[in-house]
């Protein structure tokens, strides 16, 4: 390392030159301007300076190579200018020509040259030229010092800082601020109070470290001591505060700092105005933010989107909209900011209508209204709107592929899904934890397990969300054994899991009958593993235990629970009771149920289905008479198969379909056969008060038969078949797709409301236990 020699007669000298070079710049800038005009030839070093104040950079370079006037009023302008557009290449070609030319640069050019490198990102030549230099002053260090931080070299950055022989102060704020920068605050900390002399950037940079970190004491600490200082305060200092206050939403603090901002007379500064209006909106206090928007003299787009986010974020939308509607000018953000609003608030029409207006989207716009079609189960409209973003050429990030794969997942979309994998893998995102764990979940949803634990097991890391969303998938498909295999795996690991991890736990014991494994892991939860259990993982419980006939216990459960039980935990025993036949305690459950949410659709389907299967029909009558009282309908069983990437839905005894007769007529043929194979229709599933014969007929009819009908006539041989139902399988309609897997020879994957059943060879995987 050399020493440095600072020569103060040197360093007086280098300043006037630099001094004289900037009065000719200003001085030939008004030349070239009277020369233009009229027309008159320049010469090619005075082609360089015009075209340095044009920023025609490469222009002014080739010039630079066909003058013989460079010198130091030439170099400096270069310099400056590749400084200020940040151009590395032409920058070393400046530099080459110096070199060429014999050109002897000096301290303050030499000076020049690190800084320019530093600037360009180029720490290694800012390097050569300040080990090549035979004198350096304290601004050749503190601007390698400054470029190691901004890069992150912190311990080579100290190791010149200390050799330093003289420091000034923006030497050590340099080394503070890149302390501050790379989450250094301690090392920075002591730095700082070791400062000979300290000005208002030091001040800052402590302070806003401590707020970025969200050290709100220290913070106050700092700038209580910064005003005992006798430091001036500037907008810098008022803003980091501010945010800081901000970001923990202490608005007491944030409210004496106010008091301080007035008394000093920043209150009319738009920067620290729109810090203000930020954080009472953060802390939910729109009144003051609109009192300070008021005061703030020349607002700029920033403090109109403050505001707009602030009634969004407090889900104010008619004053947001109002807000967003008087804005002299929006921009990308002020949009997305309304439209994301309109999401959270379910307003997707709203949001919608504003989307299509936008003059100019970016990323963010599109994943927001992606997000918003996937939330409210517009899942195909999402699908065509990300096959339109990319069509318009916006590149989707991690968020947007997320919202996607969640849209996938809806509508079990699988061959939209791999397209995404490909998209995710092409865009460098593979090595993502989350868009992974999408993936995972994904998959499982589409019906697709395997394709689910192969994306699982590829992973290059996993959370617990990974975790998570396999042991759930599995769930889903009736694997319980492979569930509990894959928790007890996740626990090997030394992954901990947390309170979804056991609802998918308990939830696949009870699809497969585990009870005494549910109840082991049930116990488990609090005494081994520190979660406490929530109403969800009651209500898997007590199905659970209903599922296995236990209703004592199921009962007994919901009686010791800490908490009143919810809709879902009475919603687990009704259902208990209706496959069971339960009438007394189906009416407890549906009282329960009713006082909580007095038009829950289900509650009332189930106890009507419970009459119906004991032959009350006058209590049938009953309940349905309420319902129409209320306004309730029992949604209509609906089921959907996709064939050549078009989706075809079924109603019970649909017959709007353009291939009807043909799929009516593959039924009775399947009907045949299958009485042959000792197939007698399950009528009990009939819940109308009809004769026997009729029973039948609207039995043989359910949307799902018709669904898988369409898909035997419509795709090859041997190839599998996936249906989505929006109600529950009935028991008739599963004993009749097991036959049609045996006859036809196909895979039937069947996803109802609860669950997926895979069909084949004449059984499913949930072994008739669902």
């Amino acid at each position: 390392m050399q020493v440095l020699h600072l020569n103060p007669k040197n360093t007086t000298h280098y300043i006037i030159i630099h001094s004289q070079a900037m009065c000719l710049l200003r001085w030939k800038k008004l030349r070239f301007n009277r020369w233009e005009q009229n027309g008159i030839q320049l010469s090619s070093g005075e082609n360089v300076t015009l075209h340095c104040q044009r920023v025609q950079l490469k222009k002014a370079v080739k010039d630079l190579y066909l003058s013989d006037e460079a010198g130091v009023h030439l170099y400096v302008s270069l310099l400056q200018t590749c400084i200020n557009t940040k151009a590395l290449a032409e920058g070393k070609r400046i530099h080459t020509h110096m070199l060429k030319t014999g050109f002897q640069p000096g301290l303050f050019m030499e000076n020049k040259l690190v800084m320019m490198y530093v600037k360009c990102g180029s720490l290694e030549y800012a390097r050569d030229v300040f080990d090549k230099m035979h004198e350096r002053n304290v601004v050749s260090t503190n601007s390698l010092i400054s470029g190691y931080c901004q890069n992150g070299r912190l311990e080579v950055a100290r190791q010149l800082f200390d050799e330093m022989p003289e420091r000034n102060v923006v030497s050590w704020n340099s080394m503070i601020t890149g302390y501050v920068q790379n989450g250094r605050l301690e090392n920075a900390r002591e730095l700082f109070d070791e400062m000979p002399e300290r000005d208002v950037v030091s001040w800052n940079a402590m302070i806003a470290g401590y707020g970025q970190d969200g050290r709100v004491k220290e913070v106050s600490d700092m700038f209580s001591k910064m005003k005992r200082s006798g430091v001036d305060l500037n907008e810098f200092t008022f803003t980091s505060v501010i945010s800081a206050c901000s970001g923990v939403q202490d608005l007491p603090l944030g409210k004496q700092v106010h008091g301080k901002v007035i008394k000093t007379g920043f209150n009319s500064d738009v920067f620290v105005g729109n810090s203000l209006v930020t954080m009472y909106v953060s802390g939910r206090s729109t009144e003051d933010a609109q009192k300070v928007f008021d005061t703030i003299s020349q607002r700029n787009v920033v403090s109109w989107n403050a505001m707009v986010s602030g009634y969004v974020h407090n889900e104010m939308m008619e004053d947001a909209r109002q807000m967003f509607d008087k804005m002299p000018e929006r921009n990308v953000v002020t949009w997305t900011t309304i439209i994301a609003g309109y999401v959270q608030t379910g307003c997707i029409e709203n949001a919608q209508e504003l989307f299509e207006k936008m003059p100019e989207r970016n990323v963010v716009s599109w994943t927001a209204m992606i997000s918003g079609y996937t939330q409210y189960g517009c899942g195909e409209k999402a699908l065509e709107l990300f096959l339109e973003m990319q069509r318009m050429g916006t590149r989707p990030n991690q968020a947007t592929f997320s919202s996607i794969l969640s849209a996938c997942a809806s509508c079990a979309a699988v061959k939209q899904g791999k397209l995404v994998h490909v998209g995710i893998i092409k865009t460098g995102l593979q090595s993502d934890v989350i868009l992974w764990s999408s993936l995972v979940d994904m998959y499982a949803k589409c019906g697709n397990i395997y394709d689910a634990l192969h994306a699982f097991r590829k992973m290059p890391e996993r959370n617990v969300v990974s975790w998570n969303a396999m042991i759930t998938g599995y769930a889903q498909h009736g694997f319980g054994k492979d569930a509990l295999h894959l928790f007890e795996e996740m626990l090997q690991v030394g992954m901990k899991p947390n309170s979804i991890t056991f609802v998918g736990v308990l939830s696949a014991c009870r699809h497969a009958g585990l009870v005494d494994e549910g109840w082991r892991y049930f116990n488990s939860m609090e005494g081994e593993h520190c979660i406490a259990r929530g109403e969800e993982h009651y209500a898997c419980m007590v199905d659970l235990f209903g599922r296995a006939g236990r209703l004592d216990d199921a009962e007994d459960l919901i009686k010791k629970m800490p908490s009143k039980p919810d809709v879902i935990v009475w919603g687990a025993l009704l259902g208990a009771c209706r496959i069971h036949g339960n009438m007394e305690l189906g009416e407890v459950a549906a009282k329960r149920i009713l006082e909580l949410e007095p038009k829950h659709t289900t509650a009332f389907v189930l106890l009507s289905n419970i009459y119906a299967a004991t032959g009350r029909w006058a209590d049938v009558a009953r309940v349905r008479t309420i319902m129409k009282e209320r306004g309730i309908r029992k949604e209509p069983g609906c089921s959907w198969i996709e064939v050549n990437n078009k989706k075809h839905a079924f109603l019970v005894g649909d017959r709007s379909h353009p291939e009807t007769d043909e799929i009516y007529a593959a039924l009775e043929r399947l009907e045949l056969q299958m009485r042959a194979e000792g197939y007698v229709p399950d009528t009990n599933a009939v819940l109308h008060d009809v004769e026997e014969e009729q029973k039948e007929k609207l039995l043989f009819y359910h949307s799902e038969k018709l669904a898988i009908a369409f898909g035997l006539i419509s795709t090859p041989p041997r190839t599998s078949i996936q249906i989505i139902k929006n109600l529950r399988v009935c028991d008739d309609c599963h004993t009749i797709i097991k036959l049609i897997s045996k006859i036809a020879v196909r895979e039937i994957v069947v996803r109802d409301i609860n669950r997926f059943h895979h069909f084949k060879n004449g059984h499913c995987s949930c072994s008739d236990y669902w």
